[in-house]
């Protein structure tokens, strides 16, 4: 017998500050979340960079039953079964 399972999907506003290394490449901070940094070789790569750490730690927060400092901005729900969903999707180019 097949269950119906119920899907949250969280969105959350990441503040982010990139500022260029004098020895080179970037890096990436959350001005809110002091956990949440990442560095890479260009923009493009640091920001991909960033966005992983946070859904990393968004994950591990919840698990340890931590605060996450993000603001949320909206929730939704589904069943998880033939279900059509819309993520947003960030792509960084120079």
């Amino acid at each position: 017998m097949k269950t119906n399972k119920k899907l949250t999907i969280l969105e959350y506003e990441l503040p982010v500050v990139i500022q260029q290394e004098k020895e080179g490449g970037f890096i990436a901070k959350c001005s809110i979340w002091n956990d949440c940094y990442a560095q890479g070789d260009s923009v493009e790569e640091v920001i991909n960079e960033i966005l992983s750490v946070a859904a990393g730690l968004i994950e591990l927060y919840k698990e340890e039953g931590l605060k996450i400092p993000l603001k949320l901005i909206k929730t939704s729900s589904e069943i998880a079964t033939n279900m059509s969903l819309t993520f947003p999707l960030i792509v960084a180019s120079a």
